[in-house]
């Protein structure tokens, strides 16, 4: 039987354009998937936190971006979201206007202190429902210093304990990179989102991806699943970018968003101002889509 990293595989192999992508070509293969979205139910109440690691070992992909909109999404349709930064360049942190660089407690401190928690170290954002736990160049020592803890792969699952019923969704943005600190991030998850470049170099690492997660999935978290894959960067005036689409549509089918994000320079100014784009560009269509991504995460 197949499995997804055979897909994943399958996908990422080289072949020429030729007639069987010709249908690609001629159209948008990501808007003829396009179905209506039911609007989220109200909550009466919040928590236990779904837990979602943002994965890619490929940098560049909108991993970070991805981040910081989805969980600002899901703020306007009522949840209550804590963002992990679990990445040492400190991204997501930037991406809030939240200065970490300069920061004495992190995540850094909360994983290597047994008396620091999240609650110690999590910081409000300017997002109502949006709190953040920061992270600076201190993460790098974490990688190391893990490696002689017992049950090292279960440190984050452990710290998230104390804050999970006072969130409704946990979004990780792991490093590009697939180290100790990412196999955390899987072990302490429910889901997984691999925000995806339509790109053909972006495909070759899906492989090697969905084979740690399959591994995790096997040897410290079965109750790992893979949540959906995110068309980042979509440019629907390349063929080269709607053909990449279709086969990952081809090879992953259901798995794969129908929301896809598209380029623009909307994103770049984001991170200068310090704010998702649901609030520096509300109207906009990337504001719009990180909506419709935030209305399929709900609905799983």
């Amino acid at each position: 039987m197949a499995t997804r990293a055979d897909a994943a595989s399958a996908v990422a192999r080289p072949h020429a354009s030729g007639p069987e992508m010709g249908a690609a070509s001629r159209q948008d293969p990501a808007r003829a998937r396009q179905r209506p979205l039911p609007d989220p139910k109200p909550l009466t109440e919040h928590g236990p936190a779904r837990v979602i690691a943002m994965c890619n070992q490929k940098g560049g992909v909108g991993k970070t971006t991805s981040t910081i909109n989805l969980g600002a999404a899901l703020t306007e349709y009522g949840r209550r979201v804590l963002l992990i930064d679990l990445d040492p360049q400190g991204a997501l942190s930037v991406g809030l206007g939240i200065p970490a660089q300069n920061m004495d407690r992190t995540i850094y401190n909360a994983l290597m202190e047994r008396k620091t928690t999240l609650r110690d170290v999590r910081v409000h954002t300017d997002i109502p429902g949006l709190d953040l736990v920061p992270s600076n160049i201190d993460l790098s020592a974490a990688e190391v210093q893990l490696v002689s803890e017992v049950a090292r792969e279960q440190t984050l699952l452990r710290v998230l304990a104390d804050v999970r019923d006072e969130y409704d969704y946990i979004l990780i943005d792991c490093q590009p990179s697939l180290g100790l600190l990412t196999v955390n991030a899987l072990t302490a998850a429910q889901g997984v989102i691999i925000p995806l470049e339509c790109e053909f170099f972006s495909l070759r690492g899906v492989a090697l991806l969905v084979d740690t997660i399959d591994k995790v999935k096997e040897r410290l978290n079965p109750s790992l699943e893979i949540s959906g894959i995110l068309a980042t960067m979509y440019d629907t005036r390349t063929v080269h970018c709607r053909e990449v689409f279709s086969r990952v549509v081809e090879a992953f089918d259901d798995v794969v968003f129908q929301t896809v994000i598209q380029r623009t320079v909307r994103f770049p100014e984001t991170t200068v101002a310090g704010q998702p784009i649901t609030t520096w560009a509300p109207t906009s269509s990337g504001a719009s889509a990180y909506r419709d991504l935030a209305k399929e995460v709900l609905a799983l």
